[in-house]
Protein backbone atom coordinates (compact mmCIF):
# COMPACT_ATOMS: atom_id res chain seq x y z
CA UNK A 1 0.00 0.00 0.00
CA UNK A 2 1.30 3.20 -1.30
CA UNK A 3 0.83 6.76 1.37
CA UNK A 4 -1.97 8.57 -0.55
CA UNK A 5 -0.75 11.22 -1.74
CA UNK A 6 -3.47 13.92 -1.25
CA UNK A 7 -2.31 13.43 2.43
CA UNK A 8 0.12 15.27 4.82
CA UNK A 9 2.76 13.32 6.83
CA UNK A 10 4.70 13.51 9.80
CA UNK A 11 8.05 12.26 10.90
CA UNK A 12 6.64 10.35 13.77
CA UNK A 13 4.69 8.54 11.39
CA UNK A 14 1.37 10.41 11.68
CA UNK A 15 -1.07 11.23 8.65
CA UNK A 16 -3.02 13.66 8.36
CA UNK A 17 -6.14 14.67 6.01
CA UNK A 18 -7.76 17.61 5.66
CA UNK A 19 -12.07 17.58 5.41
CA UNK A 20 -13.89 19.68 3.93
CA UNK A 21 -15.35 21.65 7.08
CA UNK A 22 -11.62 22.86 7.70
CA UNK A 23 -11.06 19.73 10.32
CA UNK A 24 -7.98 17.27 9.73
CA UNK A 25 -8.16 13.67 10.21
CA UNK A 26 -5.26 11.84 12.15
CA UNK A 27 -4.38 8.62 11.48
CA UNK A 28 -1.01 6.02 11.91
CA UNK A 29 0.59 5.43 8.67
CA UNK A 30 1.13 1.90 6.92
CA UNK A 31 4.30 2.08 7.77
CA UNK A 32 3.83 2.21 11.73
CA UNK A 33 0.90 -0.12 11.60
CA UNK A 34 3.41 -3.15 9.91
CA UNK A 35 6.03 -2.21 12.76
CA UNK A 36 3.47 -2.06 15.56
CA UNK A 37 1.94 -5.38 14.14
CA UNK A 38 -1.70 -6.55 15.18
CA UNK A 39 -3.70 -3.28 16.81
CA UNK A 40 -5.08 -4.60 20.49
CA UNK A 41 -6.24 -1.14 21.90
CA UNK A 42 -6.60 2.54 20.85
CA UNK A 43 -6.88 5.59 23.89
CA UNK A 44 -7.65 8.78 21.89
CA UNK A 45 -7.53 12.32 23.47
CA UNK A 46 -10.82 13.69 24.76
CA UNK A 47 -12.78 15.74 22.87
CA UNK A 48 -11.91 18.85 23.37
CA UNK A 49 -8.49 19.07 24.08
CA UNK A 50 -5.81 21.74 22.85
CA UNK A 51 -2.96 19.83 21.48
CA UNK A 52 0.01 21.67 20.68
CA UNK A 53 2.23 20.67 17.79
CA UNK A 54 4.12 17.16 18.75
CA UNK A 55 2.40 16.64 21.92
CA UNK A 56 1.94 13.19 22.64
CA UNK A 57 -2.16 13.06 22.30
CA UNK A 58 -2.94 8.77 21.79
CA UNK A 59 -1.62 6.10 22.43
CA UNK A 60 -1.73 2.62 20.40
CA UNK A 61 -1.28 -0.74 21.61
CA UNK A 62 -0.27 -3.99 19.74
CA UNK A 63 0.47 -7.22 20.25
CA UNK A 64 4.09 -6.16 20.47
CA UNK A 65 4.47 -2.97 22.13
CA UNK A 66 2.81 0.65 22.22
CA UNK A 67 3.23 3.94 20.65
CA UNK A 68 2.52 7.26 21.30
CA UNK A 69 0.65 9.48 18.92
CA UNK A 70 1.42 13.04 18.43
CA UNK A 71 -0.23 16.07 17.72
CA UNK A 72 0.61 16.79 14.15
CA UNK A 73 -0.60 20.25 14.65
CA UNK A 74 -1.72 23.07 17.45
CA UNK A 75 -5.60 22.79 17.55
CA UNK A 76 -8.40 21.50 19.34
CA UNK A 77 -10.10 18.05 19.16
CA UNK A 78 -13.79 17.86 17.60
CA UNK A 79 -14.26 13.95 16.91
CA UNK A 80 -12.83 10.92 17.92
CA UNK A 81 -13.21 7.48 16.20
CA UNK A 82 -15.16 5.53 19.13
CA UNK A 83 -15.41 2.60 16.40
CA UNK A 84 -11.66 1.98 17.34
CA UNK A 85 -12.62 1.62 20.95
CA UNK A 86 -13.90 -1.88 19.81
CA UNK A 87 -11.96 -2.97 16.73
CA UNK A 88 -8.78 -1.67 16.90
CA UNK A 89 -7.12 -4.20 14.35
CA UNK A 90 -9.20 -1.70 11.68
CA UNK A 91 -5.83 -0.10 12.11
CA UNK A 92 -4.45 -3.18 10.31
CA UNK A 93 -6.87 -3.88 7.91
CA UNK A 94 -6.67 0.57 6.43
CA UNK A 95 -4.73 2.81 8.45
CA UNK A 96 -5.66 5.34 6.23
CA UNK A 97 -9.61 4.64 6.40
CA UNK A 98 -9.34 4.44 10.12
CA UNK A 99 -8.81 7.54 11.23
CA UNK A 100 -8.17 8.08 15.27
CA UNK A 101 -9.20 11.53 16.04
CA UNK A 102 -9.98 14.81 14.08
CA UNK A 103 -8.75 18.29 15.00
CA UNK A 104 -9.65 21.97 14.44
CA UNK A 105 -5.83 23.60 13.69
CA UNK A 106 -4.68 26.72 14.98
CA UNK A 107 -3.54 27.51 11.68
CA UNK A 108 -4.05 26.06 8.38
CA UNK A 109 -0.70 26.95 7.30
CA UNK A 110 0.89 24.41 9.86
CA UNK A 111 -0.93 22.04 7.69
CA UNK A 112 0.65 22.79 4.56
CA UNK A 113 3.60 22.56 5.90
CA UNK A 114 3.59 18.82 6.78
CA UNK A 115 5.68 16.47 4.77
CA UNK A 116 3.96 15.30 1.19
CA UNK A 117 3.63 11.69 0.25
CA UNK A 118 7.05 11.36 -1.11
CA UNK A 119 8.70 13.07 1.92
CA UNK A 120 7.09 10.91 4.02
CA UNK A 121 8.70 8.01 2.22
CA UNK A 122 12.00 8.90 1.97
CA UNK A 123 12.08 9.21 5.66
CA UNK A 124 10.98 5.60 5.79
CA UNK A 125 13.31 4.77 3.71
CA UNK A 126 15.76 6.36 5.49
CA UNK A 127 14.69 4.65 8.91
CA UNK A 128 15.48 1.11 6.92
CA UNK A 129 18.97 1.56 6.27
Amino acid sequence: MSNPANFKYTASHEWVRSEADGTISIGITQHAQELLGDMVFVENPAVGRKLKAKEECAVVESVKAAADVYAPVSGEVVAVNSELDSAPEAINVDPYAAWMFRMRPDNSADVAALMDAAAYQAVVDSEAH
